[in-house]
């Protein structure tokens, strides 16, 4: 609970971090001890400044009062071509208006 607490609150810094494009947190609807953290970063300049930052500092010491170790993983994106599309299937499944 404490650490899902902290990373909420620290969802609205992060949001203004420049090149945070996007901060979702979830919790899984089949094992309420699950969480994910979803971030989305504009360049990998920006992602390394927001790597050392305070609020990543918090989160990871939040991370390690954990019982079990947890898993944290990168992914990079190089290829932009055909996210048009996916964002807007994005859109259209959230119901915002078609984006041409």
């Amino acid at each position: 609970m404490e650490l899902s607490q902290t990373i909420a609150s620290l969802s609205g810094s992060t949001m203004i971090e420049k090149g945070c494009q996007r901060y979702d947190f979830c919790q899984s609807i089949e094992d309420e001890n699950r969480f994910f953290l979803f971030e989305e970063w504009d360049t990998r300049e920006n992602l390394m400044t927001y790597l050392e930052s305070d609020a990543f500092k918090v989160l990871c010491g939040a991370m390690n009062l954990l019982e079990e170790p947890c898993e944290m993983m990168f992914h990079s994106v190089f290829h932009m071509a055909g996210m048009e599309e996916i964002v807007r299937c994005e859109r259209m499944y959230q119901g915002h208006p078609k984006v041409d």
